[in-house]
């Protein structure tokens, strides 16, 4: 913290609060300076040369001079390496004990004195001096990893290592978590430590609060997923590569990555997108499945307003027919910003409330932030204290920092029974009526250090039993907080499908729900950087995402707040915003013509509501996001590589957001097949471009030819179906949902064809061919 966060700190926080934040910085850095251990002299290493091998389950173990390689193939076909004998476990990462190894993988000689392991997807090989080179059964190179190199302190301790990878010269990077300058993934440098940047932040502000060492690579040859699994601080520098042109030599895309310490363990999957996204799903675990309410309209509104405010809020969106399924309340209705609190004055009935809004479908979200304040005679504070729930220093003292609380202490969440005890905590929300929960500022951060961290890197954390400091587990932290809400909300209503999504969070918290975009700015670059974060987190296996429609603080002009709301309303978390420096931002805020516009945003949400519900039930199984880019289908397209502004909806739909000011027509590009403008039903050829309209009213959306939907009709579920192209056929996918429990739902398959001069459509399935249960209407004949 510097001298001008320190005034930014006394403008919005008030000089106490800011002179705490001060005291609490200047304190985290002595605790650093006693218990961080100093870094002399070190000895540099690279593996040496190969002396030989042993074979093992799904590969082997390589040995080098100076290391050794293990080297595994999983029955699910990713592929695990890890030098000086790293091995899987203990990963964060990774869903239960990991997959078992491939019977059918074998470690063998390759030439020049190096190694290979081939595998029904792909092959590896490792050469004489420990470059590990990943090709395709074709035997072409898709990523070439150079040898490593270490840097180990000479006294002892943790060695920090350097990995640099060369890629084919078409490739694009995309990935590593939540990137604002995303989804595809320029030359420049990409830090690995999650991080509250402090302010709102826009495309080009790196890092944000969810980072992921996870990368997708997509090129002519192929498409691979590339996953280092350690939680340890690090940068990542990429460089795109050149093709030559003419008889010129073709210039490798290139990776470097350097870490501050960990394990030099990796995991690599190959195939199209959708199995890659699959392998990884199964390697780290199933999405999380929301309860089907949390498809629909939600509104935050921050600050102190009381009962009121919300019943104000509700009232406002019933008397403009405006659809409303959830409200989310932040830390202002806590007693004094105590978490697991209600401030009795602003909120005297809580229950009765949450249960008045329930029987108008409207739910109650509440924030949860790790923080507890320091106050004994306070239930959670002495809980937590009671079971030693609270991160140590190197000296063994409670770690205080400063949050919206105040004076405030930090649950070591990567502790088995503290997760226990905090899941415990829910039940004092689920009594209150809360539905949701999303956790905040669980970097975790001080509210007015900017971006500084509330814990010191020598504070101790448990580790599951390992033991070490927060330079390890800090990019977890957040991760397993989610952990911990999750688990307890299973215990305590079993019945219920958790909602949760959290700001913080590491590779494999899709397990425990989604996320949202943080503090984006409020102006036309947080609009681009909102659809930017979700394209990557999507891609990095986080299917539920979406931002704070409006951005989080001043005020959007009206034309940008409705083309915000027309693109959240395609978007998985669809939550407006509003707030103390937002001020009141719900749709008849912004006039007429806006609220018109906004109404039928929210009304097409609620008409697609039951193809949200699909693609979750397709998300948990298939692990495919919901929210594509539109070369998800088609990689190999380099045009589509390069579209950013563009994605697909599922299968079925394709999204144009109008993402400049004053637009009214836009250009779109269009994958291969008929796509129909649904506004229209005007019929476009791919692949190419078109010029479209796209007023006001409206954003240019597209639907497959062929496509079956489920939507919401008159009464209940319908399909919608756009007539396939002439000679071919089409289809769709149907999971009706109840809307909670944890009943698997059949999966229903349509199929539409041109007979005797109309579009037919049945169900197919292994009792053959029956007609549709539900009602169907058919478009895009005219």
């Amino acid at each position: 913290m510097d001298g001008r966060d320190l005034v930014r700190s006394m403008r919005v926080f008030g000089s106490g609060r800011a002179a705490r934040g001060v005291r609490a910085a200047w304190r985290r850095r002595r605790i650093d300076a006693a218990g961080l251990p100093r870094r002399g002299a070190e000895r540099a290493r690279v593996p040496g040369q190969v002396e030989g091998a042993e074979p093992g389950p799904g590969g082997g173990v390589i040995r080098f001079g100076r290391s050794e390689l293990r080297v595994m193939v999983a029955v699910n076909g990713a592929v695990f390496w890890g030098w000086d004998g790293a091995a899987p476990q203990p990963s964060y990462a990774l869903a239960g004990s990991g997959p078992e190894p491939d019977p059918r993988a074998v470690l063998e000689p390759d030439k020049d004195g190096g190694w290979r392991v081939v595998a029904e997807r792909v092959t590896v090989v490792v050469s004489r001096h420990g470059a590990v080179q990943v090709c395709t059964p074709g035997g072409v190179v898709l990523r070439r990893e150079l040898p490593p190199r270490w840097w180990e302190p000479v006294d002892g301790g943790v060695a920090r290592w350097m990995q640099r990878a060369e890629v084919a010269a078409d490739a694009r990077f995309f990935g590593l978590g939540g990137r604002a300058s995303g989804p595809r993934l320029r030359d420049g440098s990409y830090r690995l430590w999650n991080t509250d940047p402090g302010t709102s932040f826009a495309p080009g502000d790196d890092p944000l609060y969810l980072t992921m060492p996870v990368q997708l690579v997509v090129a002519d040859a192929g498409t691979h997923l590339m996953f280092y699994d350690t939680t340890w601080d690090g940068t990542v520098v990429l460089r795109e590569g050149t093709e030559g042109a003419g008889s010129g030599h073709d210039r490798a895309g290139r990776c470097e990555l350097r870490m501050d310490g960990g394990p030099l363990r990796c995991w690599v999957m190959v195939g199209p997108p959708a199995r890659v996204l699959l392998t990884w799903a199964s390697l780290t675990g199933a999405p999380a499945l929301p309860p089907a309410w949390a498809f629909g309209h939600q509104h935050a509104r921050r600050g102190p307003g009381g009962e009121q405010e919300v019943r104000r809020i509700v009232a406002g969106h019933q008397e403009h027919g405006l659809p409303l399924d959830a409200v989310h309340l932040d830390a202002g209705h806590y007693d004094d910003h105590r978490v697991f609190t209600v401030d009795r004055e602003r909120f005297p009935k809580l229950p009765v409330l949450a249960e008045e809004l329930r029987r108008d479908g409207i739910r109650l979200v509440s924030v949860v932030d790790p923080a507890v304040r320091v106050a004994p005679g306070d239930a959670v504070y002495d809980g937590g204290t009671a079971v030693d729930a609270f991160v140590r220093d190197a000296a063994g003292r409670p770690v205080r920092g400063v949050g919206w609380a105040g004076e405030s202490v930090y649950p070591d969440f990567t502790r088995p029974r503290v997760r226990a005890w905090w899941g415990g905590l829910y039940e004092e929300r689920l009594e209150q009526g809360f539905a949701g929960f999303w956790h905040d500022m669980n970097e975790p951060v001080s509210f007015n250090a900017f971006g500084e961290p509330t814990l010191p890197r020598s504070a101790r954390h448990a580790l599951e039993g390992r033991g070490g400091d927060h330079r390890e587990a800090h990019n977890v932290y957040g991760l397993c907080m989610a952990r911990a809400g999750y688990e307890g909300l299973r215990e305590l209503a079993p019945r219920e499908r958790p909602f949760l999504f959290t700001r913080s969070g590491w590779a494999g918290m899709q397990r425990y729900g989604g996320t949202w975009s943080g503090e984006v700015a409020t102006g036309w670059p947080g609009l681009r950087a909102s659809l930017s974060l979700v394209l990557g987190l999507g891609l990095c296996g986080v299917p539920y995402s979406g931002p704070d429609v409006g951005g989080f603080g001043g005020g959007p002009s009206p034309e940008l707040y409705l083309r915000w709301i027309q693109l959240g309303a395609y978007l998985p978390l669809f939550r407006t915003h509003a707030g103390p420096r937002a001020g009141r931002r719900e749709a008849w805020e912004f006039g007429a013509e806006v609220l018109e516009h906004a109404r039928a945003a929210l009304l097409e949400r609620r008409r697609l509501l039951p193809y949200f519900v699909t693609l979750s039930h397709l998300a948990r199984r298939t692990g495919a996001p919901y929210v594509r880019p539109v070369w998800w289908d088609a990689p190999e397209d380099r045009d589509l590589r390069d579209c950013e502004d563009t994605f697909l909806l599922g299968d079925g739909l394709l999204v144009a957001p109008v993402l400049d000011p004053g637009a009214d027509r836009r250009v779109v590009r269009l994958p291969r097949g008929r796509w129909y403008d649904t506004a229209t039903e005007r019929a476009y050829e791919g692949p190419g471009q078109v010029v479209v309209d796209a007023p006001l009213s409206r954003i240019p959306v597209f639907a497959r030819a062929g496509a079956v939907l489920p939507v919401r009709g008159d009464d209940g579920l319908a399909l919608e179906t756009w007539a396939p192209a002439p000679g071919r056929t089409g289809g769709g996918l149907v999971i009706p949902d109840a809307g909670d429990g944890w009943d698997v739902p059949e999966m229903e398959r349509y199929v539409a064809r041109h007979q005797a001069g109309k579009v037919v459509v049945t169900r197919e399935d292994g009792n053959g061919v029956t007609e549709p249960a539900w009602p169907v209407r058919v478009r895009g004949l005219g």
